[in-house]
């Protein structure tokens, strides 16, 4: 009997640790950042119920990838408050509920939102608006600017509006386990598989002929004869005489007479 209960004991114990060898668990409050897909998402464009779509980033978790490349998690588009015209701030509520790993497995999710950029989050989850709690008390005190604050006042305040790639960061509220991707095997007949040595081989087995070996056809060898050839003539340069050079001789200086003039001494 003994023996029965601990074979119980052992088999209840191995299975949680099958599967936690199967699975790769997320605990509650970690921090999941995802990327919205739609391309502009208020109160003013999406109804209550409709589905949202957010692609997941990658996540480590003590330096292991957890969730493949190409998870999103999928929600619904919650509740929403438009702004009022003279008091309140709008807001609208995200709820994701289910994760889609590919390619085809459904994993579900309990996640709230908790950060925004651009906008502040509340302890529920819901984004709140930019808008002002009362009207702009300055602009209604200025009798100038009456006219301009009339047109201004049938209309709402700022909605919360998310753009598209707007970066959610979102809190995981339960534990949930992410399956481990298992390697595919391929039968790999390559023919290097295929080689066996010959001391695994069976006794019949027979080793393969041998190639034939390339036959080497020796070439006659050819002996070469010296050729002399004569050496060219010499070739003789005789240079020309030198041309005669002649100087003329410089003119001849000529004096010219100065003619005298003097004074006969009377006797």
């Amino acid at each position: 009997m003994k023996c029965k209960m601990s074979s119980f004991l052992l088999l209840l114990l191995a299975v949680p640790a099958t599967r936690l060898a199967a699975e790769q668990l997320i605990p509650a409050g970690s921090l999941v950042s995802c990327v919205l897909a739609e391309p502009k998402l208020s109160s003013k464009t999406a109804n209550i119920g409709d589905p949202v779509m957010c692609k997941v980033s990658h996540v480590e978790l003590y330096g292991r990838s957890t969730l493949p490349y190409g998870s999103y998690l999928v929600g619904r588009f919650e509740d929403y408050k438009d702004p009022g015209h003279f008091v309140g701030k709008g807001w609208m509520e995200l709820k994701f509920d289910h994760m889609v790993i590919q390619p085809d497995t459904v994993i579900p999710v309990e996640a709230r939102v908790v950060s925004v950029p651009g906008y502040a989050v509340d302890r529920y989850g819901r984004i709140l608006g930019k808008g002002h709690t009362t009207r702009d008390i300055i602009e209604w005190s200025i009798p100038i600017l009456w006219p301009i604050d009339l047109l201004n006042l049938p209309r709402r305040g700022p909605r919360p509006t998310l753009k598209e790639e707007t970066r959610l960061t979102l809190k995981i509220m339960d534990d949930i386990g992410i399956p481990d991707r298992q390697p595919q095997q391929y039968e790999d007949d390559t023919p290097r598989l295929q080689r066996r040595p010959s001391a695994y081989q069976p006794s019949d087995y027979q080793q393969p002929a041998p190639a034939p070996q390339p036959q080497v056809i020796a070439q006659p060898v050819y002996q070469v004869q010296p050729v002399y050839v004569a050496a060219p003539p010499p070739v003789y340069y005789v240079a020309p005489p030198p041309l005669p050079m002649y100087y003329s001789a410089p003119p001849p200086m000529m004096r010219a007479s100065i003619p005298y003039w003097g004074y006969i001494a009377p006797y």
